[in-house]
């Protein structure tokens, strides 16, 4: 774990506040931190089965952990409060819905089905976060790959794999928190780096890690707040599978991967008339973005940054005009696209801007050259206002752990 993500002052902080709650510790404390991830390719297109590109960044979750063998998970998240979840009871708690308390329990649920986590262990923590919640930085799957690192290394002695981590955490965030997610949130936290996702089998996904850094190639990464949580759009989220799935199932398939694009545009009026006309566009954008993720990945490898740029604009309008998720339904609040906008004018066809993540909200990302990247966000910061703009590296480990010295 290197000195940037775990310093001598943020250990001892964490370890002060682990005594001031729990009292002084028997034995080592376990420090874990997990990153944050940046989506740079594939929006919404992991659930279907589909590819991703993307890559954790240099903002955290930490946390120190100590066993305490009471049968109970007792987490301090500093700002936020105590969870404390019973090690015997493992079952999904409907009044645990979207809180921290349910990510714990679905986790301890799935170490349990591995064998591990029996009702007499137990752990005390003292977690802080720099990941803001509703970014679009995944601050949910980093928190789970900190719960899930430390059950890793206090009850499985680190064997479980980071594949294998990142599918336990999102079967918490599904069935436990209420969120039907894909994998790639937690797949990029858990794996690090910048990587090509592929998840045509779930319980399988291809990773391959491309060796490309933005930097060298004259880019910086940046993220810009749009001044909307996105965790208040959970619904309009949730719809984005559900459409897209509702258009497979029409062709006898759970999922848009194994269905064919030219059935579907061979099929418009029929599913323009059962489904309506937002599902359909959803449907046509996956095939377009799934195309778009692959040159991209190329481009990449290629170290060609001019295509990666090109194909990422393009990405970024099927996001907005087929996937519809930029715009937040009839509203006439429209952060996002108010930001884009910016973002556009002030790159001048320079660089390339687009929606992050889930959308709805959070973030959008831009790809700004070097020498113009400290100006682009200082300019978005001062025409949205508030300190909303920052520069992103990219973190190569993923989520880690370490006994320190006691």
């Amino acid at each position: 774990m290197s000195s940037s993500d775990m310093t001598v002052e943020r250990l001892d902080a964490l370890a002060k506040e682990y005594g001031n709650k729990f009292g002084k510790p028997d034995g080592r404390l376990l420090a874990v931190v997990a990153p944050g991830r940046t989506e740079l390719a594939g929006n919404h297109t992991d659930h279907e089965g589909g590819q991703v590109i993307a890559g954790a960044v240099n903002r955290y979750v930490r946390g120190v952990f100590h066993p305490n063998e009471s049968g109970l998970i007792r987490v301090m998240s500093l700002g936020y409060g105590l969870v404390e979840v019973d090690c015997s009871d493992f079952q999904p708690h409907a009044d645990e819905s979207n809180t921290s308390a349910a990510i714990v329990r679905g986790l301890l649920s799935a170490f349990r089905e591995m064998g591990f986590g029996g009702n007499q262990l137990g752990f005390d923590a003292v977690v802080t976060s720099e990941v803001p919640a509703g970014s679009g930085l995944s601050s949910s799957a980093a928190f789970e790959l900190e719960i899930a690192q430390a059950m890793n290394w206090l009850w499985a002695d680190g064997g479980v794999s980071a594949m294998r981590l990142a599918q336990m955490s999102q079967f918490a965030e599904r069935e436990y928190f209420g969120k039907p997610c894909g994998l790639m949130d937690q797949a990029a936290v858990a794996v690090g780096g910048i990587a090509h996702m592929d998840f045509a089998d779930d319980t399988a996904p291809k990773v391959e890690r491309l060796d490309f850094d933005f930097a060298e190639n004259g880019f910086a990464v940046c993220l810009v707040s749009v001044g909307a949580d996105h965790s208040a759009n959970t619904v309009d989220y949730a719809a984005v599978p559900r459409e897209m799935q509702d258009v497979a199932r029409v062709f006898g398939h759970e999922r848009l991967r194994e269905v064919r694009e030219s059935d579907v545009i061979g099929s418009l009026p029929s599913l323009r008339a059962k489904l309506g006309d937002r599902a359909v566009l959803r449907a046509l954008h996956y095939f377009r973005e799934e195309r778009f993720v692959q040159n991209r990945a190329d481009a990449l490898r290629a170290g060609d940054m001019a295509a990666f740029l090109e194909l990422t604009q393009r990405s970024g309008a099927s996001s907005a005009m087929y996937l519809q998720n930029v715009s937040i339904g009839g509203s006439p609040e429209q952060p996002a696209m108010v930001a884009l906008a910016v973002a556009e004018e002030l790159l001048g066809g320079r660089g390339a801007a687009r929606i992050h993540g889930g959308g709805f909200g959070g973030t959008i990302q831009a790809f700004v050259r070097l020498d113009e990247a400290d100006e682009f966000c200082r300019a978005m910061d001062e025409t949205l206002g508030g300190k909303v703009s920052a520069r992103y590296d990219i973190d190569q480990e993923g989520a880690r752990a370490q006994w320190l010295e006691s």
